[in-house]
């Protein structure tokens, strides 16, 4: 059988001022998504494990361990437990190396603005970093993926404003992006590192991106204010009307948040 993949990447060349993802379907309708490196090329399944493998029957081995925990639990309510449970450092590594394939497709996902995906993944790699502080037997393992959280909290940030921004929710977009920077603050600060939250890039990529949809807030509250500025004046209520007038000039001059 003849497995040179040279005929596939000489159709897709590797183009180095551009993200080279796409979506494709199998013969069965399965889609897939594939990345286009200098040396070749990735592919991944859209659902499930990105390697399409069911470690011991799960969709993920954090799932299965997931579940050996819950087992862990059940004997112990029944009596015939202690409850404890801890990863070996093996137990570790291989659930380092699954969530190295998630990264791949969550990064590769939100290039194509899939945000479900993105915030789907995302979501499971912070658990899994959670699930090392709680469960590994070794403290290098407990902290050995802490360091990404900074990270994997600005791209699931970036995807729940995108989601918000594309149902033309920009308030809501706003406040996911603020929500986030006190994620990505108390992140920075569980790491040790308080004092790198200012200058590092995650923070601002986040308050790049409320300063890029700020703008696109004020006219819609100040179409707010002036429908009840209207109304006030119709109802006499000068005070109020006073009131709404300093409210909308500044919102007026007021600069973007950062």
């Amino acid at each position: 059988m003849n497995r040179d993949i040279s005929d596939i990447l000489d159709d897709w060349p590797f183009d180095r001022t551009r993200p080279n993802i796409r979506l494709i379907q199998r013969e069965d309708g399965e889609p897939l998504l594939q990345v286009r490196l200098d040396l070749g090329l990735l592919q991944m399944f859209v659902d499930g494990r990105p390697d399409g493998r069911s470690p011991h029957g799960y969709r993920s081995l954090l799932e299965y361990y997931e579940s050996l925990v819950d087992d862990a639990e059940m004997l112990a309510e029944e009596g015939e437990g202690t409850g404890e449970f801890d990863l070996s450092p093996e137990d570790c590594k291989l659930l380092r190396e699954e969530a190295a394939q998630y990264y791949h497709r969550y990064v590769a996902l939100l290039v194509l603005n899939d945000f479900d995906g993105v915030i789907r993944d995302t979501g499971r790699n912070l658990r899994l970093i959670e699930f090392l502080q709680k469960f590994a037997r070794e403290e290098s393992d407990q902290r050995s993926m802490i360091h990404y959280r900074p990270f994997i909290i600005t791209v699931r940030t970036r995807a729940l404003a995108g989601q918000m921004i594309r149902a033309n929710e920009t308030k809501a977009a706003v406040a996911m992006i603020d929500e986030g920077l006190d994620a990505l603050q108390q992140a920075f600060a569980e790491t040790g590192e308080p004092e790198a939250f200012e200058a590092s890039a995650e923070r601002r990529t986040l308050a790049g991106m409320r300063e890029a949809i700020q703008p696109k807030l004020m006219p819609s509250q100040s179409a707010e204010l002036e429908s009840r500025l209207e109304r006030a004046l119709e109802a006499e209520n000068y005070e109020l009307a006073a009131i709404l007038r300093d409210e909308i000039k500044s919102l007026r001059d007021r600069p973007p948040k950062a």
